[in-house]
């Protein structure tokens, strides 16, 4: 299938998702993850409509960012300490997960706390129990804290998971909630996304 039909298609699922969920379509922001794509192709989705990107590499987002000016960057990978900086002018940063790193954040760089409901030591996030200490440590230090994200567990049916995120966001009185990806994006936004991250199913 063409991009521009791929493209077409997520835009309409997730249209289509919204409305079971008796929310409006618009409520819903797509963010077109690029990670290993070329810049042409960006161009190309760009093009079409697309305005939000994401990529999960620091040195990646710096370079894309320089090519790519007009385009809304999301970064959506691990932060490391040592780039930091390479994350200012981000649109929105959605797996902010160390509070430790709060007083040196990029000024103006708003994030999403990413949350983690597997504890499994490998994978990234806050314990849910660390949320609410970690939103005000952030705030404290200034900076824009303006929802939450996760990645739902690799095995079974993500649902719950989605659910425990949404429900933790409303309990902190926060907006955003960033989960959902190609395959399970629909779900998510049936559970209350208010952005999905989608890549495999828009490029191939």
């Amino acid at each position: 299938m063409p991009m521009d039909e791929r493209f077409h298609d997520i835009c309409s699922r997730i249209e289509a998702a919204a409305a079971r969920a008796g929310r409006a379509p618009d409520a819903v922001k797509l963010v077109a993850v690029t990670k290993g794509r070329a810049v042409e192709d960006v161009r190309r989705l760009h093009a079409l409509g697309q305005r939000d990107f994401g990529e999960n590499r620091a040195d990646a987002l710096t370079s894309r960012m320089a090519a790519l000016p007009d385009v809304h960057w999301h970064f959506i990978g691990n932060i490391q300490r040592n780039k930091v900086k390479l994350l200012g002018g981000c649109a929105l940063v959605h797996s902010f997960d160390r509070p430790d790193l709060a007083a040196s954040w990029p000024h103006g760089v708003p994030v999403l706390l990413q949350v983690d409901f597997t504890g499994a030591p490998q994978r990234g996030g806050l314990a849910p129990a660390d949320v609410p200490a970690a939103m005000d440590a952030c705030r404290a230090a200034g900076m824009d804290v303006r929802g939450l994200s996760t990645l739902p567990p690799r095995e079974g049916d993500p649902r719950a998971c989605f659910r425990k995120l949404r429900e933790l966001r409303d309990s902190l009185g926060l907006r955003e909630l960033s989960m959902g990806m190609s395959a399970d994006f629909e779900t998510a936004i049936e559970e209350g996304a208010t952005m999905v991250r989608v890549g495999r199913a828009l490029f191939q």
